[in-house]
Order: structure tokens, then C-alpha cells, then sequence
């Protein structure tokens, strides 16, 4: 190489370090950000009474819950519906530089009753973003990094984390998504807000009377809870796998940003078949906005990788662990919300099947019919799991060395006949 040339190439590297130290990624400088100040952030959280501490923790994750499919704009504008009147017409007359009272996009906006469209979308995607990266990150310092040197006490698989590209990759993915949905969302809202008629959406809390007002809370939880496993398990056959759920597990240990880290295809399918109640049967806002909040905080939760119990008071909902152990086995616990949709449909997981990414249809393969090397991977990654994230401290699908002993033995006798 001619020194002439080797200077130019030292210039160009020299550039490209320098627009590297100018132009900063701001996902990534905000997780760095988070990282770089555990220490202090640990300090003031030590202070706080455990009580406050528990508190905050509540209330971050239904934050992000809100935030991850932009419904916090949502919910802003049918309360200020609720409180002003739900046809009153809205204060959002837009006045153009020029003195006009708006352009011919203006006209076709109003015809459409979106009125304001531009306001609306930059108010949800910039608030989602706030807050979806403000409050993920508090949850990837208190336990990724706060705890990250006692994974035991409480990660699902305490063995194995993203590598950094990983969760960077998942954190990109994420926010792509979401500002898909948020843009949905905008729209959505910006058309309550002009008093859209293709809601079927009310506001006076007995206006359908109170039965129904309760009643559509079941109603909705059960629609969108069945309508989504069914949903995710069609994504699980091997064509829509391939091209689009398959970016989903490229996070086989998911943290809370892997909620969103979801193919935009697939993520907006899933969206507007969980919108549908409220264009087709009469939705109290509140109700259907609170199944959303409660389905989106445990989507938070199921994908954390944190080991988390439900409560006393929610007989139907897993813990997290049978959802991290869908993305630990691919193809089995579809369901999210109720485990129930896996035992009648037979795709909950057992302990007498291996499950791999390459066993399609959610009832894995009995052992005798697996091959040596499937049978020995399944083994290895049931010692990763933790068995304090099962009830009662039990590992439910651990074999003992007898057990694999016995199997190996079988596997490869049945192989030689």
C-alpha cells in the first residue's frame, strides 16, 4: 500500500471514530447510562422502605405496560371524553404558518375525523418511548444488574443470559415495533377524539347497566386471551415460524424488552385482533383499557426471565416460568394469560416429552421416539432451569440420574433394533 493511501485510509478511520464519539445511540447509551450508574442508583434505592420500594415496582411495570403498545394516549384522551362529555367536539384546530386555517391534507384529515393526526402521533410515539425505555430500564438495573451476581435467587434460567449484542438487538427490534404501535395507537385515539362512529365504545358507566359492565371484563379477558394462543401457535407452524415468530426467539433467556421485540407483521396481526371489541360489541373504555393494561403488565412479566409468582387471587394465570420455558423449548406453552388453553388443547409441557426448536406442533416427541441427541440436549437444558421459579421450590420436569440413566439406555436399544 502506497503511504499515500495508507494516510487516506487512517483519515477515513479517523472520521469514522470520531463520527462514532459525535453521533451516540441513544437505546444503547441509555442502557449504558442505567449500567454506569448502578452503584449510585443502588445507594437511594437501599434508603426507601420496602414497602415504597414494592410500590414503585408496581406501579413501573403497569408504566410500561402502558407504554409498549402506546395505550397511555389512549387512555388520556377517553378520560378526558369520560369527564367532558363523549360528543363533545374537540379543541384541535390546527392554524398553519401562512394564516390559514389549514390545507387541503387538513380537509381530507377532518373528513376522516382525524383532525390534529400530526399532534397525536408525535405525542404517542414520544411518550411511549419515555417511558417504555425510562421504566424498562429501572427494570433491567434492579434485577440485571442490581442482582445479576445472585441469578439464582431469581432468574428462571440463572445459568444463561442474552449475550450484549443480544439484548441490544432485542432492544432495536423492540423499538421498531413499538413505534408501529404507538403510530397506531396515535391514530386510534386522534379518532375518539374527533368523535370517530366506528366505535362502539361508551362512556356513562351504567349505560348498558352494570351486569354488562362487569361482565364484558370476562368477556374481553377471555376473547383476547383464547384468540391470541391460538394466534401464537399458528405463528408456530413451520412456515410462519420460519419468516416471522422465529425473530421473536432469537431471545432464548427474554428480559422485559423482549415484549415488544416482535416481528411487525405479527405484532400488528396480534394488535388488531385484540382491538376488535371495540368495533363490534358495546365496550365500556374503562374495561377494556383495564384487561389491556392487566394483559400487557404480565406480558411484561412473563417475558422478564424473573422468577414471579401469581398471586392467590389469580388461580388462572401461570407463573413466569411456564412462559420463559416456551422460549427455552420453542414449540409448547402457548398460552399466556391462561394455562388452561394448553392443557385442553394438549400443548402443555410434560415431563415425558423433549422439546426443541426443530419439534414442530406443541407436543414435542415421547422419548422413544427421539433421537440420542435430542434426548441428551433436552436433559442439559433442564439443568438450566431454576427450580425456585416452580411451586413449592420443585423442579416438576427434572430428571434424576437414575431416570436419565434408564432413558439413554432405552433411547439406544430401541435405536439398535
Amino acid at each position: 500500500m502506497s503511504l499515500k493511501k495508507h494516510r487516506k485510509v487512517n483519515k477515513t478511520s479517523q472520521h469514522n471514530e470520531s463520527a462514532k464519539k459525535l453521533f451516540k445511540d441513544p437505546l444503547i447509551e441509555g442502557v449504558r447510562w442505567i449500567e454506569r450508574y448502578a452503584s449510585t442508583i443502588d445507594k437511594f434505592w437501599s434508603t426507601l422502605p420496602e414497602y415504597i420500594r414494592n410500590s414503585l415496582a408496581t406501579l413501573a411495570i403497569f408504566l410500561m405496560a402502558s407504554s409498549i403498545k402506546g395505550d397511555w394516549i389512549a387512555i388520556v384522551v377517553h378520560l378526558v371524553k369520560h369527564f367532558n362529555g363523549a360528543d363533545q367536539a374537540p379543541n384541535n384546530t390546527i392554524v398553519r404558518e401562512n394564516g390559514t386555517d389549514g390545507t387541503k391534507a387538513d380537509d381530507v384529515l377532518e373528513y376522516l375525523n382525524l383532525k390534529g393526526l400530526p399532534h397525536y402521533l408525535s405525542l404517542a410515539i414520544t411518550g411511549s418511548f419515555i417511558i417504555y425505555f425510562g421504566v424498562g430500564g429501572f427494570i433491567h438495573w434492579y434485577y440485571y444488574v442490581n442482582k445479576r451476581d445472585r441469578p439464582h435467587e431469581w432468574k428462571c434460567q440463572p445459568e444463561k443470559f442474552l449475550s450484549p449484542e443480544l439484548e441490544l438487538h432485542e432492544i432495536f427490534v423492540g423499538g421498531f415495533s413499538m413505534l408501529i404501535m404507538s403510530c397506531l395507537s396515535g391514530i386510534l385515539s386522534c379518532y375518539a377524539m374527533n368523535n370517530g362512529r366506528l366505535f362502539t365504545l361508551y362512556y356513562g358507566w351504567d349505560e348498558y347497566g352494570w351486569w354488562w359492565f362487569f361482565a364484558q371484563i370476562v368477556v374481553i379477558f377471555l376473547y383476547q386471551d383464547y384468540l391470541t394462543y391460538w394466534l401464537h401457535r399458528i405463528y408456530h407452524w413451520p412456515f410462519l415460524y420460519k419468516h416471522f415468530h422465529k425473530l421473536h426467539h432469537t431471545y432464548k433467556q427474554p428480559t422485559a424488552f423482549s415484549v415488544t421485540a416482535i416481528h411487525p407483521v405479527e405484532i400488528l396481526h396480534v394488535q388488531l385482533t385484540m382491538l376488535l371489541p371495540i368495533f363490534t360489541i358495546p365496550t365500556h373504555w374503562a374495561a377494556f383499557y383495564f384487561v389491556e393494561i392487566y394483559t400487557y403488565a404480565h406480558g411484561i412479566l412473563n417475558h422478564s426471565g424473573v422468577n414471579i409468582k401469581s398471586f392467590w387471587w389469580q388461580p388462572w394465570q401461570p407463573d413466569t416460568m411456564f412462559h420463559d420455558n416456551h422460549h427455552q423449548y420453542f414449540h409448547v406453552n402457548f398460552g399466556f394469560n391462561i394455562g388452561l388453553w394448553d392443557v385442553i388443547h394438549g400443548t402443555y409441557r410434560r415431563k415425558d416429552r423433549v422439546y426443541s426448536e426443530e419439534i414442530y406442533g406443541g407436543k414435542g416427541k415421547d422419548f422413544k421416539e427421539a433421537s440420542q441427541l435430542e434426548l441428551e440436549k433436552d436433559i442439559a437444558e433442564r439443568k438450566l432451569e431454576n427450580p425456585n421459579a416452580y411451586r413449592n421450590n420443585v423442579h416438576q420436569y427434572d430428571l434424576d440420574e437414575r431416570e436419565i440413566t434408564d432413558l439413554i439406555k432405552q433411547n439406544k436399544k430401541l435405536k439398535s433394533n
